[in-house]
């Protein structure tokens, strides 16, 4: 695949994307201009008067216009050190010497940028992982090293150093480079590929506030003990990284960076050696990101793990596709039955030629909502099992109670059961799925039913009560006046493929059962004194 097209591909998901397609001119004279200013910012302490710096943002921000734009921003990668010469530097060089060197640093870079471009590599420029992490580093260090030592020994060819200088000037220059590509491009790079980098909270005030604190007391006393308390920036650090991951701890390290800038600015030359002060600074920086990115890969992989054994307790639940096909053709059949019911009544009206169209139409009416209900069925145990939870809504249960007594009136009157319910008219709404829930009642009082009309428990009576259970959750009792449940069905909680009617799947309490849970209750067994007993709970609708 052609680089352009894997970068596209690779950066479909921007959280910015209209500044990945911003024009090309426009884009690189916004680098060039931010470019520029930085290095102003940043020329300090520079090594012999010439472009050497303890810390070079502008060579992060070339790796960022490389990885996110591609080698049509070559050009102006090329021209930035230039153009920075030529505004910011209070001395002059030869043209020639100039140019060259420009073409060095801009064309070293740009090469590194399109290594990490490879196909090959698979390099995410938003970092997703910690390969990502590495990689970066590792290509910032290598590439970082080719130039120093280019760029200094094109110095010493030209007569601008002594040889003796040489090994000093390339470590200086090195450091400056890795610091600059390390600080600034994970930062920028996750901001333009993630939503959100970090999230203003009163914890990351006082992580800002303590980085503030660390730097105070790093400079306070850099003079006495020079290096000894440049650990104390670890701390806030770590403590971003820890809590906030790669996102946070990257914007940690650039606001420490730019404290340390400030502090030898503030301080006057010669007070401190600069270059090992960013040494330091380069190791706390790796640190950081090692750890802010180790914390977002624990984070996404609990998150995929969660989803994962959702996933596995709901197949867990409904078991293999035989099961699934077992959970169909059960919650199919009730409604399925009752419309085939109606249709038959259609069919002997209109036979025994009773031609009342009324009676007819409401009858097919009837029919016809059967069908639909089994279709919702359908769409519902879909939704169950891929854990959707777009259909829930705010209820009342006497609606639940009121569908499901009016879809099952028939069967109670046929085996002259008697069901009774008791809502309390200050019971709270319910976020639920309505028709989910009427599935679960259904399948309960039909159960019941079945059990209350054998002929051997007498005139049956099936009670539904609810009631809070606390501050979150309603419960809803089933209860029944039958033999209650057997020892083996309480033993063996829910097991699928298992029931005690001549005629049953044994899928309807399991199911029951994967609903309730995955609206975030529980539903429990229970043997009653003179019946079964069905608790079941159900998240209280929160208002504003």
């Amino acid at each position: 695949m052609p680089v352009k097209e894997l970068h596209a591909e690779r950066l479909h998901t921007m959280a910015l994307p209209r500044v990945f397609d911003a024009p090309k001119i426009v884009i690189g004279v916004t680098y060039l201009a931010a470019y520029a200013l930085l290095d102003w910012l940043s020329f300090i302490e520079p090594y012999a008067q010439l472009s050497i710096s303890p810390w070079n943002p502008g060579i992060g921000l070339t790796f960022v216009l490389l990885l996110m734009f591609g080698r049509r921003m070559i050009p102006f990668a090329v021209a930035a050190p230039l153009l920075a010469d030529i505004l910011q530097r209070q001395y002059s060089l030869p043209w020639t010497f100039e140019v060259l060197s420009s073409v060095l640093v801009g064309a070293g870079y740009s090469l590194a940028a399109l290594v990490l471009l490879r196909p090959r590599l698979r390099f995410d420029p938003a970092l997703s992982s910690m390969r990502d992490l590495l990689l970066l580093m590792l290509v910032a260090a290598i590439s970082a090293a080719g130039v120093a030592l280019a760029y200094v020994g094109l110095m010493v060819a030209s007569g601008f150093l002594p040889p003796a200088d040489f090994s000093a000037a390339a470590m200086r220059n090195w450091i400056g480079d890795v610091i600059g590509i390390i600080v600034v491009a994970p930062f920028a790079l996750l901001g333009l590929t993630r939503p959100r980098l970090i999230r203003l909270s009163t914890e990351t005030m006082l992580q800002l506030a303590a980085i503030v604190v660390a730097l105070i007391v790093v400079f306070g006393v850099v003079e006495e003990q020079q290096f000894q308390l440049f650990y104390v920036l670890f701390l806030p650090v770590v403590w971003m990284a820890v809590r906030t991951g790669l996102e946070g701890v990257s914007a940690g390290i650039l606001v420490t960076q730019l404290g340390l800038i400030v502090g030898i600015h503030l301080f006057p030359a010669g007070t401190f050696n600069v270059t090992s002060f960013q040494a330091l600074m380069l190791v706390l920086a790796m640190t950081g990101l090692v750890s802010g990115e180790l914390v977002t890969e624990r984070r996404r992989t609990q998150s995929q793990l969660q989803r994962q054994q959702e996933q596995l307790a709901r197949v867990a639940r409904l078991g293999s596709m035989g099961e699934l096909a077992a959970a169909v053709a059960h919650e199919l059949n009730q409604p399925l039955t009752a419309a085939g019911t109606y249709t038959r009544l259609v069919d002997e009206a209109i036979n025994a030629g009773n031609t009342d169209p009324k009676m007819v139409a409401e009858t097919a009416k009837k029919a016809v909502a059967q069908v639909e209900r089994a279709a919702e069925v359908v769409r519902r145990l879909r939704a169950l099992v891929r854990l959707d939870r777009s259909n829930r809504a705010s209820w009342k249960l006497e609606r639940a109670i009121k569908d499901t007594v009016e879809l099952c009136q028939a069967d109670l009157d046929r085996h002259h059961v008697t069901l009774r319910s008791s809502i309390p008219s200050d019971l709270p709404s319910v976020m639920i799925d309505l028709i989910q829930i009427e599935q679960v009642l259904i399948n309960l009082v039909r159960n019941a039913i079945e059990v209350l009309g054998d002929g051997k428990s007498g005139r049956g009576v099936i009670a539904i009560d609810a009631a809070a259970a606390d501050s979150d959750f309603v419960e809803v009792r089933v209860t029944d006046t039958g033999p209650g449940f057997s020892s083996r069905i309480l033993e063996n909680d829910f097991m699928p493929l298992g029931s005690s009617k001549a005629e049953g799947l044994g899928i309807g309490l399991s199911l029951c059962k994967s609903i309730i849970e995955a609206h975030g209750g529980l539903l429990k067994l229970e043997g009653g004194a003179q019946g079964a007993v069905v608790r079941f709970t159900l998240p209280i609708a929160k208002t504003g």
